[in-house]
């Protein structure tokens, strides 16, 4: 059964519409607390990160009253990336962890994603869970007065994230002459990651570092690379890397403005963890994987699932099989030796750390060739459109004449109102034949 609240990656909608207001926000707070207060009986602690939205100022304090309205102490770290709020959830013990955000959608969508104790977001089971404790009678959840949370804001968030991610690496491990163009999408990570690199020793050309509230993800960050691309030529820099809004997703680019996703990141890293023998198992990918990164781990001797598409399928097929990478095309990769969730921070440093012998990042990062791939969006006010009979034939249709010719993949997004057609083939007048076909379809 579908969740009533929750997406692929957490809550996420348009600020002061359906489930993102204010009063919602209370309840999401006090039904999230009043659950993981009754799992953990010694501490009651939630912490809260968010990206750099203007409507975090009216959606934060909702969600904080919410939580000690339910009797919950809570802790404020302001702009922090997601996973440095997972992070940090595991580290300081928490009951649970909640990152105010909408990801790589632009300033006007908000929402929020939940970590449990463990750092891990929370599994489809614990969601229900929380949506009945929503639509239940908040009287049942308030707190007697004197049990009431208390509230206080941490200022050293970043210091202690940028400290956990330094440990996974040697103490001599330094940037020292690598010039990095770096893109911060005017979001969660503009603090944290240019300060990282800098110490480091890297020289750092930072792009999208100003947020105002409603920058955010404007023609900047990893779903508009060419900002990188441009500027790595222009400047003469060995790399580009760029996050989108709160830092759990990467593209790179090579010192020649080539773009770098992240299969072939993934790839990369498979490739350089096996011979180091840190790769465990095998690589998760998700529906939208190219096949030429199938392909590569293949001829390598790597094996490879494929997953639902978003972070959280990932790691949930990442654990069940025991392995240890994993991730998407859109570079949400998760390092299962290091992070619970994607970290564009800490997979930039996997990457830096390759490349410190001087190694350039087109040899390094161009290891497979692609399988031609198209990707449409189509916006939609109704994503159930793709289950009406005239889209499951067209559907139906593309995906005979692809058989055996490539594929064709036709999905709601989890995040925004739009369907996702994908299609892949080295027949490029096939691909755009079947895509036409369902495009047509979904907008008739």
């Amino acid at each position: 059964m579908k969740n009533k609240y929750f997406g692929t990656d957490g809550i996420r909608g348009t600020v002061n519409e359906g489930n993102i207001t204010g009063e919602k926000f209370f309840k999401f707070g006090l039904a999230s607390g009043t659950y993981f207060k009754n799992q953990k009986k010694n501490k009651q602690v939630a912490i809260i990160a968010k990206d750099t939205r203007l409507s975090g100022y009216t959606l934060e304090p909702a969600l904080v009253s919410g939580l000690a309205s339910g009797g919950m102490n809570v802790y404020t770290l302001g702009p922090l990336p997601t996973n440095g709020l997972a992070m940090l959830t595991k580290s300081m013990k928490a009951n649970m962890g909640i990152m105010i955000t909408a990801s790589h959608n632009p300033y006007h969508d908000n929402g929020l994603k939940l970590f449990g104790p463990d750092g891990m977001k929370l599994s489809s089971k614990i969601e229900k869970k929380i949506e009945k404790l929503i639509d239940a009678k908040n009287t049942k959840q308030l707190t007697n007065p004197y049990l009431l949370g208390r509230v206080k804001r941490l200022e050293n968030g970043n210091e202690k994230y940028i400290n956990i991610l330094r440990k996974n690496f040697p103490k001599n491990f330094n940037l020292n002459g690598t010039r990095i163009v770096l893109d911060c999408a005017n979001g969660a990570g503009y603090k944290a990651a240019p300060k990282l690199l800098e110490k480091l020793g890297a020289k750092v050309f930072s792009i999208g570092v100003k947020p105002n509230g409603l920058n955010i993800n404007d023609r900047c960050g990893s779903t508009y690379p060419s900002k990188i691309c441009s500027a790595v030529k222009k400047l003469n820099a060995h790399v580009g890397i760029s996050f989108d809004g709160d830092a759990d997703r990467i593209i790179m680019c090579d010192e020649n403005g080539k773009m770098i996703d992240g299969d072939q990141i993934i790839a990369m890293l498979a490739k350089r963890w096996r011979s180091k023998k840190i790769l465990k198992g095998g690589v998760v990918g998700t529906l939208m994987s190219n096949y030429g990164l199938e392909i590569f781990l293949k001829n390598e001797n790597i094996k490879f699932f494929r997953s639902n598409v978003g972070d959280k399928y990932v790691k949930e097929k990442m654990k069940k099989l025991n392995f240890n990478l994993g991730g998407e095309q859109s570079g949400h990769i998760i390092l299962g030796k290091f992070a619970t969730t994607g970290d564009g921070l800490m997979v930039a440093l996997e990457v830096l750390f390759s490349l410190r012998k001087g190694k350039k990042a087109s040899e390094l990062l161009n290891i497979f060739t692609p399988v031609p791939q198209i990707l449409e969006n189509i916006n939609v006010k109704d994503k159930n459109v793709i289950s009406k009979k005239k889209c499951t034939n067209a559907i139906k249709q593309a995906k005979k004449l692809m058989n055996n010719k490539g594929r064709i993949l036709v999905r709601k997004s989890g995040t925004e109102p739009k369907i996702r057609i994908m299609a892949e083939s080295s027949n490029k007048n096939l691909m755009l034949r079947c895509v036409k076909i369902v495009k047509r379809s979904i907008k008739n």
